[in-house]
């Protein structure tokens, strides 16, 4: 059984993989910033913990890790947030969460990024989107350059679609869309799979069953 520290559990991929990890018989943390948040981690069937990634230092966030086996951060300001909170929680979160691996002695670290954040971005593109590009492509980059045992998932337009457990995966896709539950079982996947460490990958639904896409992903990157 592997128990995993989820960062930013209240969201949509967090919450459906929090299904996917008790189904499998895994036990989980779930860190969350509200204690309502919290007791929703409980009714999933894990240990609700609420810490603020924003402003807590890593050695707080080290404590919340109690046990865990693996990390998945899956933290971000969300739709609506200004410039300012897409650095200190989508890039300052995720690199206090890496400090905070390192300082727990935990090495396996799984980060929800998203499809296309080296490509350039548009002169004319809003703000706040630049924002979170920079954001993201820089706490991508910042984990890539960690001692870590990285895996960095980069999902295309995200759906509230039920899963159909066939997805594409590869360094590059076309663009397209996932539903989150299949985005879920990719990253429990991956989490069961030692051969994924230090790979970056793009996935949308396809025609491959998840387990097949993400071993095909493995060796071809080993």
């Amino acid at each position: 059984m592997t128990r995993v520290a989820i960062i930013g559990a209240h969201g949509k991929i967090a919450q459906q993989l929090m299904r996917v990890l008790y189904d499998r018989g895994d036990d989980f943390i779930g860190i969350v910033r509200e204690d309502d948040h919290a007791d929703d981690v409980y009714r999933f069937g894990g240990e609700g913990v609420t810490l603020d990634i924003e402003h807590a230092e890593p050695d707080a966030i080290a404590r919340a890790y109690e046990d865990a086996d693996a990390i998945v951060f899956s933290a971000g300001a969300g739709p609506g947030s200004g410039v300012a909170r897409k650095r200190t929680v989508d890039f300052e979160g995720s690199v206090k969460a890496q400090r905070a691996a390192e300082l727990a002695g935990i090495r396996r670290f799984v980060q929800v990024s998203a499809m296309g954040m080296d490509d350039p971005v548009a002169d004319d593109a809003d703000e706040s989107w630049k924002a979170y590009v920079e954001a993201k492509r820089d706490a991508d980059v910042e984990l890539r350059a960690s001692d870590l045992d990285w895996t960095i998932v980069r999902p295309g337009s995200l759906t509230l679609d039920d899963g159909t457990g066939l997805v594409e995966i590869a360094q590059r896709v076309s663009r397209g869309a996932i539903p989150r539950e299949d985005v879920a079982k990719v990253i429990a996947a991956v989490l069961a799979t030692p051969s994924t460490i230090h790979t970056q990958f793009e996935l949308v639904s396809g025609s491959t069953p998840i387990d097949e896409a993400v071993a095909g992903v493995a060796s071809a990157e080993s």
